[in-house]
């Protein structure tokens, strides 16, 4: 490493940043990356693309009282320029762009502050953003914000982003028309005349190579090729991203482009779209990330500079939050503070004991109801996992007044510490042993699936060998490859599934997502799921609850009926959901719980027992929407008195 302090030039179109690994170019006074030297490579950024199209912060916005997820896409660009921290250890610039009543209407109604720091024999740079809405100002949407990489086609070719989600890439010239034929929506096309014929026949789809916040720290690019160097997004905590642990962004994808994702409403819809009011003041920090590079020698496995760039993931983890930005809206480790306890789970039909909640995740976000934390979307979220002994220990809060939030994989439901969280510099608040009793009105009578917010355990079937992606070939996450939801008809062409408690296998005979059929008129029908099972000794006055624990749903209804579903239908949802997981190859979006009474009398007597046949229907909503949800149920029986 080169112990060559940082310098910086300054000129009239452009500065750079120099500490003797790297070399960053940005535009003056935009603030776009134009350029990144380094190893011997005079840009690793794309020079074929435009200056402005190399590295760029961006976001969507839209006018207050706009529905939907879309709106007008901005790269930012800085209007003035400075200098915040200049010496041989660390230089860090601005570049801002402030918004005035001029602008209305044409602008998002946002003061910006991108911030780029180098520091000495660091071999990367950092990026944050100050966002800022003040109080007098119009509303606004905030559908999007993010920083990108288009990085080069010629040299990078590897993408990585876990150990078993890496894999050489096409190119982008293969997704042009004559060489790729989209499918059923842009993002996926199938590659039918690749420029590496390895790669026909497989469907590329940038959604394919999503993660949940929690799973995505590093993700990047290798060039393979002489000299070989590797391109890393680092995003070192969560505590800026909207949504949670389970928020589900986009990583790196064909290019070759690298992203950090701070805000979006995929895998949610519209639920995640911050909506500002006039009158409204808001600030929030996104980042720092950190942009990584490595080289491996002449000789060596360029593979090994994905395992360096998660060894360097660690070490960012370690050092956070930073000492170095300079900006008191960033606070230090020694302005913040902590919380930490212990969680237990009460249910007194599997234990008489508080049981410690292995593996729970526990979370203080912005107050809320129970379980608001996954379509929080303004504020910051800090969460963390239990050890086997259900204690948990959150550091680094940032001040504030929070909830403390949390849901035990195992069981269904959420829970939220009804005392008020109130985090002040250096504070550590001891909140003792917390109780969880998860929704329960009688014993368990049959379940299907695992109640943790995931379709993974049920029936995913072979893609259709016309559209695969090979690294999802026998894989793990094998839900992630395209048309899954063209199977069910193929599997169920004349009927709908028929469940049977007692001699299905919820693996083999419950398909992971109930969506429409579509008809030979190129519509789409509601389809209707049927379990059918038996009970002994149940008094016909008595209530029993139907529990139906939702991981995805895309303008869906859900209608319960028993036995003749037309005449005795006890439940419909009215319509819910837009996350488009399912499109999108997410194995779960936002999670719903529906809590249903059945009325015993609707039970038939046969024989000794007593049987039911429950059956919902998904409706159809639309022509052209990719629809489904995944559900979860267990029965229970309760007296209705009792409820």
């Amino acid at each position: 490493m080169s112990s060559i302090g940082v310098q910086l030039h300054i000129e009239d179109n452009h500065v750079t940043i120099d500490n003797g690994i790297l070399q960053l170019t940005l535009s003056n006074p935009d603030g776009i990356v134009t350029g990144i030297r380094y190893n011997g490579i005079d840009n690793l950024l794309e020079v074929l693309n435009e200056e402005s199209n190399r590295g760029y912060w961006d976001l969507v916005w839209s006018s207050p009282g706009t529905a939907g997820t879309t709106g007008t896409f901005d790269v930012i660009k800085g209007t003035s320029f400075s200098v915040i921290v200049e010496n041989e250890d660390q230089v860090e610039v601005s570049f801002t762009r402030t918004w005035d009543a001029s602008q209305e209407g044409n602008l998002v109604p946002l003061n910006i502050d991108k911030r780029f720091i180098m520091l000495r024999s660091c071999s990367g740079f950092y990026s944050y953003a100050i966002f800022e809405h003040l109080k007098d100002w119009p509303g606004f949407n905030l559908d999007e914000t993010r920083i990108a990489f288009k990085l080069r086609k010629d040299k990078f070719h590897y993408m990585a982003m876990a150990d078993n989600r890496q894999r050489y890439m096409p190119l982008p010239d293969d997704r042009l028309p004559g060489r790729g034929q989209a499918l059923a929506y842009p993002e996926a096309v199938l590659l039918v005349d690749p420029v590496e014929p390895e790669f026909k026949g497989e469907v590329d789809d940038k959604y394919q190579y999503s993660c949940d916040n929690k799973d995505s720290q590093v993700h990047g690019w290798i060039c393979t090729d002489q000299p070989e160097v590797g391109f890393w997004m680092i995003t070192p905590s969560n505590e800026f991203r909207s949504g949670g642990p389970l928020k589900q962004n986009l990583t790196s994808h064909v290019g070759p482009t690298t992203l950090a994702v701070f805000l979006s409403a995929h895998y949610s819809g519209e639920d995640l779209v911050p909506k500002f009011s006039a009158g409204e003041a808001w600030k929030k920090v996104f980042g720092p990330v950190f942009i990584y590079l490595n080289f491996s020698m002449e000789g060596d496995d360029p593979l090994s500079l994905w395992e360096d760039a998660k060894q360097q993931m660690i070490t960012e983890v370690q050092s956070w939050p930073y000492a170095f930005p300079a900006t008191e809206d960033f606070p230090k480790s020694d302005q913040r503070g902590g919380v930490s306890g212990r969680l237990l789970v009460n249910d007194r039909y599997v234990s008489d004991d508080n049981r410690p909640a292995n593996g729970a995740y526990v979370g203080v976000a912005p107050p809320g109801n129970v379980g608001s934390w996954q379509r929080e979307c303004k504020g910051y979220q800090f969460w963390t996992k239990t050890d086997e002994n259900g204690y948990f220990l959150i550091n680094d809060i940032r001040t504030g007044d929070y909830n403390l939030y949390a849901w035990v994989p195992g069981f269904i439901g959420d829970y939220r510490y009804d005392a008020a969280i109130i985090i002040t510099p250096g504070s550590n608040i001891e909140v003792g042993d917390l109780i969880y009793k998860p929704p329960r009105n009688g014993p368990t009578l049959w379940e299907i699936g695992i109640p943790d917010r995931s379709a993974a355990e049920f029936y995913v079937p072979d893609p259709n060998p016309k559209y695969i992606n090979k690294l999802y070939i026998n894989h793990p996450d094998r839900f992630r490859q395209y048309g899954l939801w063209e199977r069910y008809a193929e599997l169920y062409p004349d009927s709908d599934l028929v469940y049977t408690v007692g001699s299905s296998e919820y693996n083999k005979d419950w398909f992971f997502a109930q969506v429409t059929r579509k008809t030979d008129d190129n519509k789409y029908q509601g389809t209707t799921w049927q379990i059918k099972f038996q009970l002994h000794n149940v008094a016909q006055s008595n209530s029993y609850k139907l529990r139906v624990a939702i991981a995805s749903a895309n303008l869906s209804e859900l209608q319960v009926g028993i036995n003749d579903p037309n005449a005795n239908l006890v439940f419909s949802s009215g319509v819910f959901g837009r996350d488009n997981s399912i499109a999108r190859h997410g194995i779960h979006g936002l999670y719903w719980l529906y809590n249903i009474d059945i009325p015993g009398k609707l039970l038939v007597q046969v024989a000794s027992s007593f049987s039911g046949n429950a059956s919902w229907q998904k409706r159809a909503m639309g022509l052209t929407e990719r629809q489904g949800k995944e559900c979860r149920i267990s029965l229970s029986i309760s007296d209705r008195s009792a409820l």
